[in-house]
Parts: C-alpha cells; structure tokens; sequence
C-alpha cells in the first residue's frame, strides 16, 4: 500500500523498502534458493522545456521498482515487478525462481563473497548526494525562460533557438541479500541547459552548454548558461575546412573527457573476459605516458560518481589508477573478476570519481598556455560519431573545433575527421591543463596530443 507523500517528495519511506526487502528475501529462502538479492528502488522528479520565450512541455515522472535475483547454486534467475503488494511480491519471487531451475549453471554467478561486502553501516561514509529542489512547474519555465534569454540577448548574431531546459530529478533505493547486506541511499541531479544558434541561412551554428549538480544550489546560474552557450554559437561562425595533415591536437577539457572514457571501456570487466578490448592483459603494463596519474575516489562529497558501495553492495576504496602511466587496477564487478580469475574491485554499475592529471602540469598552464604549447594544429571542441573500436583500438571522429597558428586561435574548423589509436594516443599524450571540467564521473584538463592524423579538404 502507497504511503502519503514523504516530506522529501517521495512516495515510501526508507523503513517501508527495508520491509520490502526483507519480505522478498524470507520469500526467496522458504521456497529453496540457496541466495538472493532483492532492491527496491523509486525515482521522481520534473523536466521543463521552453522555446523562442514560450513554454513547450512539463513533464512529471515517478516510477518505482522491485528487482529480485535467485541462485539455485551456480543458476541464477532474475524478475522485477512494480507493484508492491504481498502477493505480487511472492509471484515476482517465484518468477525468479522458475528462471533459475531453466537456466545453465554459470561458474562465476553468484552473489559477492561476504568479505567482499560492506557490512558495517556504521563505517559507511555519509556523502551528501541527496538534495531535493523544491521546485514547481511555474518556478522551472521561469529559470528555462531567463536562460533562453540570456543566451539570445549575447548578440544579435544569435538568431534562433532549440530551446532551454530545467530538470530537478531525485531517486531512492535500498537493497539486501542473503549474505548479510542491507543498504541503501538517496540522491539528486539537477540541470539547467540552452542551446542557442547563431547566423542565418546557410551560415548556421548551433551550440549548447548546461550546468548540472547535485545540489541546486551549486548551479550555476541560469544567465551565465545562457551566455556561454551563445559564445559557444558564435565561435563557430564562418567555420572553414582545413587539409588533410598529421598534426599535434588539443582536445578541449569537455571532449577530452571521452579518451578518459575509452580507457575506463577498454579496462572494464565485461571487455576484458570477452577479449574485446585492446587493452588485454594490461595489468602493471606502461598504457599511458609516464607522467600521467589517474585517481578514483568514490568518497567525494557530493560527488556524481560517489557511493559508499557498488550496485552488488561491495565496499568502495579509493585508489591510484594509472601510477605514472601504469595501470594498477580493472573495472571488475563480482561476475566479470571471477571469469578473470580476480576479486571484484567495487565497480558493479560503473567507475566511480575519475580524476587524471600530468606531473608536467605547472599552475600557469591554463587553456591559452595549453593552445601556445600546441603551436600549430586543431583545437578540438566537439566530437561526433561513435567510430572507435574497442577491439583494436583503432579511434576516427568526426570533429570541430578551430584551427590554432603561433599559438592563437586563427578561426573555426568543421567538417573533418581526426583519426589515431588509442594505444598510441594515450602514449602521445604531452601534456594536460590546469582547466580542470568535471563531466559525470570524470574530471580532466585539456588534453594535448602530439601528433594525429586528420582528414579535411
């Protein structure tokens, strides 16, 4: 039975999913599982959009879910319900259960070993993720609508609009096995977001920019959005092609965040024991150049990749990454290190704060420092298409940015693919900035590259 309201904006209280929980898990026992693992789960929140100064839509949603894994020994079955009551509670169960009787036994299925869970809630850190935005419809179109203003009063070269956005969202959960695990948390993501275009005709460019924070406070404000996105628009002006070359590239903080990425793909549990990653057998190997380090720390305060423990209930730790260009570690959940041979490294459901800085970085490097460095070659801003492969390594994107001679930026590029392998990239790395963006789970600077291939003109 749906409880009133909680003061939070939620529907259930935190003591009502420990009931849940419970309850499916004495289910799961009585009827012969040799484990399980139940979460329940409910998200709301509000997303307002607006367009040219009108409203366009508002949207509510909340949602709730029960998901229940059952091991009969080395078989595992899975179900998820959205109803909460008693009955559909044990159908769900059994539903489990029945999935697991049929299905092949797995070597490496089954829950985490017990040493490997956080047990203590006590020792649990409280990381402030949760940070409701009280926030109505009216109040979310009048922040969508001074953004979209801001932005279109830059200039009047901006002369169009895809709209603004406010998004308040928030989402609770609390999950247990039959291993001893009982935990769970609240947490928020608010935005605000613009995407304005610049000149008419055939002279068009678009551009956006957002800020988006766990706690509303930390936005930052709707008019700043506004403006930058503008700017953004309007570098892009009278963008030329340039010819193809093998060049030094410097990817802006925003679009360097994907190499971090690629390597987070690359070393990741589910890549590695399907032998698709080129980075196999990679462990204490030299994968990036030796000045640079890569720390996670899932205990930021605040912080979009934090949590005291994985998506199975393992222990978050702390770590050093990649020690001047080694790597130290893999993305392991409990399924993915046992068909390596390994112990799971807390990462069910992903990495955690990644932070990745060069011990060449002195404090003045900043982004006009990082473009002299560059010299001549392609500023990238923006990247498009998903063309790389992960087997091999081999990286292509199409990209835009601008064009950078005796250190100045001389004007906009569009239209032209740079090319590499990742391998040889992350070797060819010679510097990062001080211009430090956070996109996700991700903090970097700007990356320089020495040399890649791009094809223009």
């Amino acid at each position: 039975m749906t409880t009133q309201t909680e003061p939070s904006g939620f529907s259930y209280p935190p003591e009502r999913f420990q009931e849940l929980v419970e309850a499916a898990l004495a289910e799961a026992k009585r009827i012969g599982a040799s484990d399980a693992g139940v979460e329940v789960s409910e998200g709301c929140g509000l997303s307002v959009s607006v367009r040219k100064g009108s409203l366009e839509n508002v949207e509510r949603n909340r949602d709730k879910s029960l998901g229940v894994s059952v091991y009969l020994g080395q078989r595992r079955g899975n179900a998820n319900t959205s109803d909460f009551s008693t009955q559909a509670i044990r159908d769900t169960v059994r539903a489990a259960y029945d999935i697991a009787r049929f299905t092949a036994e797995d070597p490496a299925a089954g829950l985490p070993d017990a040493e490997d869970l956080s047990l203590d809630e006590a020792a649990r850190p409280a990381l402030d993720l949760f940070h409701p935005w009280a926030l109505d419809a009216e109040a979310a179109a009048e922040l969508a609508l001074r953004c979209e203003a801001a932005a279109l009063a830059t200039d009047k070269r901006i002369t169009n609009s895809e709209g603004a956005g406010v998004s308040a969202q928030q989402s609770h959960f609390y999950m247990g096995n039959s291993r001893g695990f009982r935990g769970g948390y609240a947490s928020s993501r608010h935005s605000i977001s613009v995407a304005p275009i610049a000149g008419r005709g055939a002279h068009m460019e678009r551009d956006a920019w957002y800020s988006s924070m766990r706690d509303a406070a930390d936005l930052a404000s709707a008019e700043a959005v506004g403006r930058y996105a503008a700017e953004r628009a309007l570098s892009r002006l009278h963008a030329r092609k340039v010819r193809t070359a093998e060049i030094p590239v410097l990817f802006e903080n925003t679009a360097a965040a994907g190499l971090l990425g690629g390597l987070v793909q690359a070393t990741s549990g589910g890549a590695l024991y399907r032998r698709a990653s080129f980075l196999l057998e990679s462990l204490g190997t030299q994968v990036l150049a030796s000045h640079i380090d890569i720390d996670e720390d899932p205990h930021i305060l605040k912080g979009k990749g934090s949590a005291p423990f994985d998506d199975e209930g393992v222990t978050t730790h702390a770590r050093r990454l990649v020690d001047g260009g080694q790597l130290q570690g893999y993305f392991l959940s409990t399924y993915s290190a046992r068909k390596l041979g390994l112990r799971t490294t807390g990462h069910a459901g992903g990495s955690h704060n990644l932070r990745m800085t060069s011990r060449l970085t002195a404090p003045g490097d900043d982004l006009p420092t990082m473009l002299r460095r560059l010299g001549r070659g392609l500023f990238v801003t923006e990247l498009m298409g998903q063309g790389v492969n992960y087997v091999t390594g081999d990286y292509s994107r199409g990209a835009s940015g601008f064009w950078v001679e005796n250190g100045e930026i001389v004007y906009p590029v569009s239209e032209v693919t740079i090319a590499g392998n990742l391998r040889q990239m992350f070797q060819d790395i010679i510097g990062i900035g001080t211009d430090q963006y956070t996109a996700g789970t991700k903090t970097i600077g700007s990356v320089l590259i020495a040399k890649m291939k791009l094809a223009g003109a």
